[in-house]
């Protein structure tokens, strides 16, 4: 049997880590890090720093979406609909939540939804 209590401690635990390290990304990013002259010219040099940047961007984004499923999720645990699927509303399976506290779809929802996102490319 799940513990929903528990998992609901997993997910504040695991949104403070997040929070913490979306903090120290931006003030990264704020300080303006710049690598001290390439041996290869300032062209390669803004290339790279525009790659370490799209990395440092992309990192923040799926960072940022990990804290809004968590949030949805303890939001379903204070209205007392956690561990129900947002699509059918069936129990999500518990060996799913113990993975994936945040998910919000049951296995065939989810499979349902990366087929229909495959087929819509």
């Amino acid at each position: 049997m799940v513990d929903f209590g528990e998992l609901c401690e997993r997910l504040k635990k695991e949104k403070a880590q997040i929070l913490e390290r979306l903090k120290q990304l931006r003030a990264g990013q704020a300080l303006g890090e710049r690598r001290e002259g390439s041996p290869f010219g300032k062209r390669e040099e803004e290339a790279s720093e525009a790659f370490e940047l799209e990395k440092r961007l992309t990192l923040e984004k799926g960072l940022t979406n990990t804290v809004g499923a968590i949030d949805r999720a303890l939001e379903k645990w204070e209205a007392g609909t956690y561990g129900l699927c947002d699509s059918c509303g069936q129990p999500i399976e518990p060996a799913r939540l113990e993975a994936l506290p945040q998910a919000s779809l049951c296995l065939g929802c989810k499979a349902r939804q990366a087929k229909n996102a495959k087929g819509a490319r």
